[in-house]
């Protein structure tokens, strides 16, 4: 694991935190606030907040790791980095929000939010991996 991978790590860490204060501590909060048997309250939430911290950190390092295996030569860190973050939100966001949607009561526009929102979050994340792993020719 190279210098890259743990600015990388940590970039997108603090990316994560910010795009997911900036939904769902904001954006959706209020549509949140009207889920009392499902959500937790802000007290229940920010005595669980390491974990969401824990979660975040596992999330920017192995988004990392995974985004440098699969980094293409001869390609645009705009590309891959488009690329990445789109693949990135099918097999996160769209499945988990889904399989939310399946197995919990959840209103159906309060998903498609989600969906929308944490796409292009990951989007975001893609890219920002994408322009720090850029190669040298980019610089």
């Amino acid at each position: 694991m190279n210098a890259r991978f743990w600015i990388t790590g940590v970039v997108l860490f603090v990316v994560s935190m910010v795009i997911g204060f900036v939904v769902h501590g904001t954006l959706l909060k209020p549509e949140y606030d009207q889920l009392p048997g499902i959500m937790r309250t802000d007290a229940d939430a920010m005595a669980h907040f390491p974990y969401l911290l824990l979660a975040h950190v596992f999330f920017a390092f192995g988004i990392a790791w995974i985004y440098q295996q699969g980094v293409k030569a001869g390609v645009s860190w705009l590309g891959q980095g488009l690329r990445f973050g789109i693949a990135l939100a099918l097999v996160s966001s769209v499945y988990m929000y889904l399989v939310y949607f399946a197995v919990e009561p959840m209103p159906a526009m309060l998903v498609v939010k989600q969906i929308i929102y944490d796409s292009i979050g990951c989007i975001i994340i893609g890219l920002v991996a994408g322009f720090i792993n850029k190669p040298a020719a980019e610089v």
